[in-house]
Order: C-alpha cells, then sequence, then structure tokens
C-alpha cells in the first residue's frame, strides 16, 4: 500500500509539472494561465492524449503531431522533476508523521499532521522548480514569484516546527533567518552592481531563510555554491575544448537553479554542515 501511494504522488507531481510548464511558458507574456494548451508554432488546440504528462512527449517522439515541430525537452524534464519531488516529500512527511505503519488506514494521510505539511512544502517546492527554471531561460527571476514563495514562507514561521506542524510564535532567529540569507547576495549586487549576482537571488535568499532556518538555509548555500562552481568550471572547459563555444568566463550563469537545487537538498536530507 505505501508502494502505491507513492507513486500515486508522483503521478500527481506529474500532472503539476504539466501545469508549472505553462506557467513557465506564459509569465510575464500577454497569454493567462487559462485557457486550451495549443502548440506554439501551428497553434493547433491539443487533444487530451497529446497532454499525458511525458507520455505524450514519447510517442509523439518528441514533435507536434500536425506541423512537426520539435517539442522543448523541458516539458518532460520539468513533468518529471516535479513528480519526483511530491514523491519525496510524500516520503519524508510519511516518516516524520509516523505514517509509514499505518500505511493500510487511509484516512491517516488526510490527518492535519501529514496533509498541511505535505501541502506547504509542495507548494513551496512547485514555485522554486517553477522560478530555476525561468531562470534557466531567461536569466531573471520573476518579482511576482519571488514575493509569493516569500510570503508563503514566512506563513510556514507560525505553522511548523522542525518541519512538523506545530502552531507557535517563531523566535526572533528565525524572523531574522531571512534577512540574514538574503543580505550577503544584496551586498554583492550592490558591490557589483548586479555582474556578479543578481538582485532577484537576494530576495530568493529571504524566504529560503524563512523556508529552512538559518542552518539548514546556510547548508542549502553551500551546496549551491559547490554545485555552481563544479559546473561553472566543466563549462569552461567545454567552451575551451571547442574553441568556438559561446560559454566563457564572462558569460552569465542563472543561479537561481542552483540555489533551488542546494535548497531541496538540504530540506530532504536534513544537512547542517556548519554544527549550529
Amino acid at each position: 500500500m505505501f508502494s502505491l501511494l507513492t507513486v500515486i504522488f508522483f503521478a500527481l507531481g506529474l500532472i503539476i509539472g504539466s501545469f508549472l510548464n505553462v506557467v513557465i511558458l506564459r509569465l510575464n507574456t500577454k497569454k493567462t494561465l487559462g485557457g486550451r494548451s495549443a502548440c506554439m508554432v501551428c497553434q493547433r488546440e491539443l487533444r487530451w492524449y497529446e497532454l499525458i504528462p511525458v507520455f505524450s512527449f514519447f510517442t509523439l517522439q518528441g514533435r507536434c503531431r500536425t506541423c512537426k515541430t520539435k517539442i522543448s525537452i523541458q516539458y518532460p524534464l520539468v513533468e518529471l522533476t516535479s513528480g519526483i519531488i511530491f514523491a519525496l516529500i510524500f516520503l519524508k512527511f510519511s516518516t516524520l508523521s509516523g505514517f509509514v505503519s499505518q500505511a493500510n488506514d487511509w484516512y491517516v494521510w488526510f490527518s492535519p499532521e501529514f496533509l498541511i505539511p505535505f501541502l506547504f512544502y509542495a507548494t513551496a517546492f512547485s514555485i522554486l522548480l517553477v522560478i530555476a527554471v525561468y531562470d534557466l531561460r531567461h536569466k531573471i527571476i520573476p518579482d511576482l514569484l519571488a514575493f509569493i514563495f516569500g510570503v508563503l514562507a514566512f506563513i510556514g514561521l507560525f505553522l511548523f516546527s522542525s518541519y512538523n506542524l506545530y502552531l507557535h510564535v517563531p523566535s526572533v532567529w528565525e524572523f531574522l533567518a531571512g534577512p540574514f540569507i538574503a543580505l550577503p547576495f544584496a551586498f554583492f549586487w550592490l558591490v557589483s552592481r548586479g555582474r556578479w549576482m543578481g538582485l532577484g537571488d537576494a530576495k530568493l535568499g529571504l524566504g529560503i531563510g524563512w523556508l529552512l532556518g538559518l542552518t539548514g538555509a546556510l547548508s542549502g548555500l553551500v551546496i549551491a555554491f559547490w554545485v555552481g562552481a563544479i559546473v561553472g568550471v566543466a563549462l569552461i572547459i567545454i567552451s575551451k575544448s571547442r574553441r568556438k563555444g559561446r560559454m566563457g568566463m564572462k558569460s552569465e550563469i542563472p543561479f537561481a537553479p542552483f540555489l533551488v537545487l542546494g535548497t531541496f537538498l538540504a530540506f530532504m536530507c536534513g544537512f547542517n554542515f556548519f554544527g549550529l
């Protein structure tokens, strides 16, 4: 039963991922988030069997059924990533809440102790996934999404303690975790006039600090900088080996994807690199 529930939550994540793709592609355009999906080139409305997450991409062989235009690999990747996120968050809160041993009792999965934390963090990381992919595509973090994420993370200060549902008044240190994480990014942005770091990273750091707390957020930052450095060096080496490559030391590499990855890993694994 527990394995079946994991698959169900994975499938739910796939469906949500399909919607997240719509948000990524339509945000800051004249298109609304509602309405039927259509091919970006020929504008033909897609049928239901062309909208099945991941499956439709491969059955259509990555091309529009009408105009044969290539479909971006972003679609299945975002859907799969969202599915994995939902499944892992389900597993995390099943363990934290002690529900694994009660997997055959369906009612426990609708209890506030499980449902509220799951919905909260699934929503938070869905927003972060959109931010990461949007930053990859456009080299900018949307203010609206950073604001929504920050507000959500701030509300979480009053709802959770060590990721468990616990209504309480946050301590001063919990309040300060957000600004403490955001300030270094804001400083780098100010000193470099936006060349080293964008202001959007500071806005994102504010919410990350509130979401994970100081120790978790700092650990997430360490992971983000490690992975970012490795990827940056790899891209430089690849560009030099190709000689004609466009990626080099002066190329702009979006940092939000690394921040989001570090945040998720710190959240899932409970990293505390500083022993605070």
